[in-house]
């Protein structure tokens, strides 16, 4: 089974395709249709995510509202490491730290980096950092993702392996 990051290499070189991959990937998780998102970027290693300034996204004061910078970086971090484990993993989101640095008052661009250095019997915890920057470029956000990462059963990866054949 092809990992986000491949379906993306090949629908981003479509016209709309980045609009076609964000909105299947919406699809499968509805939350992250919340903030209508655009994948920009996805890679082994890097997820770049973008989300317009709009009313619905916004708090009392105007600003993009805490929660959705949230949405932004869980949905730029969850793409980056599903992309980026070896195929016998499997991953479980834990948690979520984040700090708050500036007013969020452009669109904002969510970008998850990290090098991958897993084996395929690696087992524990996992944090992914995402920084949220505005327009200008200024940082407005810092997230610490936490995800615990296990071998896949052996029936999924008996199945994946199938699959994988098959698909050549």
């Amino acid at each position: 089974m092809p990992t986000p990051a491949q379906i993306f290499a090949k629908l981003s070189k479509q016209p709309m395709g980045r609009r076609l991959f964000t909105w299947a990937v919406c699809r499968k998780a509805p939350y992250f249709a919340s903030i209508q998102p655009l994948v920009q970027d996805l890679k082994i290693g890097r997820c770049e995510v973008r989300m317009a300034k709009r009313r619905a996204v916004q708090n009392h004061i105007g600003t993009v509202h805490a929660i959705a910078m949230c949405n932004l970086c869980e949905m730029a971090g969850g793409l980056m490491i599903d992309s980026s484990l070896p195929k016998a993993l499997r991953l479980i989101p834990k948690g979520m730290t984040v700090r708050y640095l500036r007013k969020a008052e452009t669109d904002l661009v969510a970008v998850a980096e990290w090098t991958p250095d897993l084996g395929d019997d690696y087992s524990g915890d996992v944090v992914l950092p995402v920084r949220v920057r505005d327009t200008a470029g200024t940082v407005v956000m810092e997230a610490d993702i936490s995800m615990y990462v296990s071998p896949k059963p052996a029936a999924a990866r008996s199945t994946a392996s199938k699959v994988a054949s098959i698909n050549g």
